[in-house]
């Protein structure tokens, strides 16, 4: 048996994958050290950037090596990128000062937050990610009257029925209710639309183009069976060779000082070893850096999940996971869910890089850097197409003639593409306290209310806050 191939799975689901910093320190390669994606680095007087995390002794010199681009994890940037990994802190040898002491009133920080955060896109990224309280969301089952209305577009298209026709291979965690808790955690999903997009069409598209990342991600991909392989999705709720209570599981960032760490704090074993982040559930969610903005959007709390990450494999939320990756931007790549409902329409960066509508830049947006780009179709992307053709035969989904479905040739969103959302708050540095939008990963995002506050306090910590908002 076997499930999916890992080193595809890694950088597909670091849903946060860290971009990196337009100011940063500089960073020497060290064949002792790893990587996490982004960080750029200078080798031998040149310069190349992770595309995922880079395990110790993988030399940058594996570009010129590697038979296909898939087969490294590093790309050659141009000469004079700014060198750094993100998480670390940043330097500005302009304006080393973040500030002055002084006082700023409350009310002038959430005006702030308010304009910049005011443009269109932000508007609908927001829109969303918004989340159902966990209360309505275990209230929701199968055929009950007052499941909302995104649940009852579901289960209209797939019922139970469907569901164990589609997934007879599915591990026992994975449930029909569950699927549909899933889907209510994020009322985004197969929801209605007031300009005149057809709802029902797009939900197909959704679900279609779901469950063929879930054929690829999790499936047995066992062809000897009479089972279609594209019926064999959702066969392992865990990673492969990993298994609750194994030790150093993805856990390299818990060892090491910084601001992952301080951010999302590992849970410990009660021998004070790090939990372990090896993939889990239909999306194979990995690293604490992940499991802790999950965990704030389940819970409000980053604790929950890192304390208890087998949560993420025994309950609905093995397929809340996939949800939560389909409603969320990764900038510079928009998200799924703006990819098929048409919100994310390509600028000419995104067309000259061959980023157009399509299934094909889905699996861009899952596993580019593994892949996408080269001359010919990777075996992985051959077979979420395949697939897709299946699924949305079967769910109704018309696959035109001309629509691109995989993604070879197709590079890598970019900073110039109508996905680069900034959405991450970091210092302004300047005199005046505040902070500023960023595309690259900070502790503080632009989706969450107060985090704004919470940057401006930490950039500038003499700086008293005055609360003039209350009565």
């Amino acid at each position: 048996m076997k499930i999916v191939h890992q080193r595809a799975t890694r950088p597909a689901l670091a849903l946060f994958a860290l971009v990196a910093p337009s100011l940063s320190l500089a960073l020497d390669y060290s064949p002792a050290r790893t990587y996490t994606e982004n960080c750029v680095v200078a080798y031998e007087n040149e310069v190349f950037r992770a595309k995922w995390w880079v395990e110790t002794g993988h030399t940058p010199a594996e570009v010129d090596s590697a038979p296909n681009p898939w087969d490294t994890p590093w790309e050659r940037v141009a000469q004079g990128s700014p060198t750094g990994c993100p998480g670390e802190d940043p330097v500005d040898p302009g304006n080393p000062d973040p500030g002055t002491p002084g006082k700023v009133l409350l009310s002038t920080l959430l005006a702030d937050e308010a304009r910049m955060t005011s443009d269109p896109l932000m508007t609908a990224v927001r829109a969303s990610v918004r989340t159902l309280d966990n209360a309505s969301v275990e209230a929701v089952a199968p055929h009950r009257a007052g499941n909302p209305g995104n649940v009852r577009r579901v289960e209209a298209i797939v019922d139970e029925a469907r569901f164990d026709y589609l997934f007879p291979l599915r591990a026992p965690e994975y449930t029909y209710r569950g699927f549909l808790q899933a889907v209510a955690k994020f009322p985004a999903i197969c929801d209605d639309y007031t300009d005149g997009r057809d709802a029902e069409a797009i939900c197909r598209k959704t679900l279609a183009t779901m469950f063929a990342h879930f054929a690829q991600e999790t499936g047995a991909h066992e062809s000897w069976r009479p089972i279609e392989e594209y019926r064999q999705a959702l066969a392992y709720v865990r990673e492969m060779g990993w298994s609750e209570g194994a030790h150093d599981g993805y856990n390299g960032e818990c060892k090491v000082e910084g601001w992952i760490a301080e951010t999302w704090p590992c849970g410990k074993y009660p021998d004070g070893a790090f939990k372990s982040y090896f993939g889990r559930g239909a999306k194979q969610l990995s690293y604490n850096f992940n499991y802790g903005p999950f965990s704030e959007a389940m819970y409000g709390d980053v604790r929950p999940l890192l304390d208890a990450p087998e949560r993420v494999a025994d309950t609905w939320l093995n397929l809340a996971s996939a949800t939560f990756f389909f409603t969320y931007p990764q900038p510079p790549k928009p998200s799924m869910l703006h990819v098929i409902d048409g919100t994310w329409q390509p600028n000419d960066a995104d067309r000259a890089a061959g980023l157009v509508p399509g299934f094909g830049v889905t699996t861009q947006i899952i596993n580019g850097g593994v892949e996408c780009g080269g001359s010919a179709e990777h075996a992985q992307s051959a077979n979420r197409i395949t697939y897709y053709r299946a699924f949305a035969a079967t769910l109704g989904v018309p696959v035109p003639a001309d629509e691109v479905l995989g993604c070879k040739g197709m590079k890598q969103f970019a900073e110039g593409g109508a996905g680069a959302l900034p959405i991450y708050w970091e210092n302004n540095w300047t005199e005046q306290a505040g902070c500023k939008l960023v595309g690259y990963q900070t502790p503080f995002s632009g989706l969450k209310t107060g985090d704004y506050v919470a940057c401006v306090r930490k950039a500038f910590p003499d700086v008293e806050i005055v609360d003039d908002t209350r009565d």
